[in-house]
């Protein structure tokens, strides 16, 4: 009965949190995929006859998955970030505190509907942006396995952040000094390959990286590196991560005094 019990409470707070995204969704989903067309129209006109990275890949259709991937992370974070850290100023957390929710409900539910938001809004951006070039399907298989590592990594990085943070300025300062940073220079618009060595080496420290160019492989068959390289590191990142998120809030810090 406890089992049952525990899903139930799993389910509907995770249903709560889809939901609360997409009450809003022309902000959280339609808001990101303008944003990704706006880059593809600057980058896509002013770099396509100047940029070739792979042979037989136009700069634009190598672009499109770099945005496509750039937004599941960005909004699989900001979705669990943005609502534990409401939740926590408004005071409504206490009605999840005392529910009776396992460290692993609040885990599942918050991180679950960050990769739901993840996928929605890069499945947006995907269909509107393969009209602008041509886009084919090498292998399906690494593309879903990078969009879901790389949503629950972020969704529970974000997760994190909204464990400690205390207010709003802390999570911007998250965001805007380490997610945006890493993920602008992890190979969104250009190829790893093609920068000087010392950047290189700088670039294959970066977690993100990996999650764009296996994510990338999927659809070109080609990458900077082996995409069993990239599930590895990428892999290993979301079971680190996951073990710290876990471990937070199994001891209840910053939520439970």
């Amino acid at each position: 009965m406890s089992a049952v019990n525990a899903l139930s409470g799993t389910s509907t707070l995770l249903y709560k949190e889809v939901l609360r995204f997409w009450k809003v969704s022309f902000q959280t989903v339609a808001a990101p995929v303008l944003t990704a067309i706006l880059y593809l129209l600057i980058f896509g006109h002013v770099l396509e006859d100047h940029v070739k990275v792979y042979e037989s890949v136009g700069y634009t259709s190598f672009l499109i998955p770099g945005l496509v991937m750039m937004s599941v992370l960005q909004n699989a974070f900001a979705n669990s970030s943005s609502s534990l850290i409401q939740s926590k100023i408004t005071g409504n957390l206490v009605f999840l505190l005392v529910a009776p929710l396992s460290h692993w409900a609040w885990f599942l539910a918050y991180v679950g509907a960050s990769v739901v938001r993840g996928v929605v809004v890069g499945l947006g951006v995907l269909i509107v942006t393969v009209w602008f070039a041509p886009l084919h399907v090498a292998a399906p298989l690494w593309i879903i396995v990078f969009a879901v590592l790389g949503a629950t990594m972020m969704g529970t990085l974000g997760l994190v952040a909204g464990l400690w943070a205390e207010k709003f300025d802390q999570i911007a300062a998250f965001q805007n000094f380490i997610i945006m940073p890493m993920t602008f220079l992890s190979g969104v618009f250009y190829s790893v390959g093609s920068l000087p060595p010392v950047w290189k080496v700088v670039s294959h420290l970066n977690p993100f990286f990996y999650m764009i160019d296996g994510f990338r492989y999927g659809f070109f068959g080609v990458g900077d590196v082996s995409p069993w390289t990239s599930l590895a590191i990428v892999g290993g990142s979301v079971i680190v991560v996951c073990a710290l998120c876990l471990h937070l809030l199994r001891t209840g810090y910053k939520i439970r005094h």
